[in-house]
C-alpha cells in the first residue's frame, strides 16, 4: 500500500529536498500533485479530492529525517 509512491520519493529524493525543501509532498504513483507547507493542509486536500488511503504525504527533508521516526513509550517492562 503505497509502496510505488515512497519508492518514488526515495528515488528521487535528493532532487527533490532541493527542488521544495521542508514542504510537505502530496504524491500518487509516481507524481507530485500538490506541495504544501504544513501536513494537515496536504491532508485535508488530499482527503478531499482523492479519498483516504489513495495519496502518500511526504516531509521533504535529506537523508533519513523524512523517512525515519522514533516513537517514546513509558512503559517499562
Amino acid at each position: 500500500m503505497l509502496d510505488k509512491e515512497f519508492k518514488f520519493f526515495l528515488d528521487n529524493q535528493m532532487d527533490l529536498v532541493i527542488k521544495y525543501p521542508n514542504k510537505y509532498l502530496m504524491i500518487i504513483g509516481d507524481k507530485i500533485i500538490g506541495v504544501y507547507n504544513n501536513h494537515m493542509k496536504a491532508y485535508e486536500e488530499g482527503k478531499k479530492k482523492y479519498g483516504l488511503g489513495k495519496f502518500l504525504i511526504q516531509h521533504c527533508l535529506p537523508g533519513e529525517l523524512s523517512t525515519t521516526h522514533t516513537f517514546h513509550s513509558q512503559i517499562v517492562i
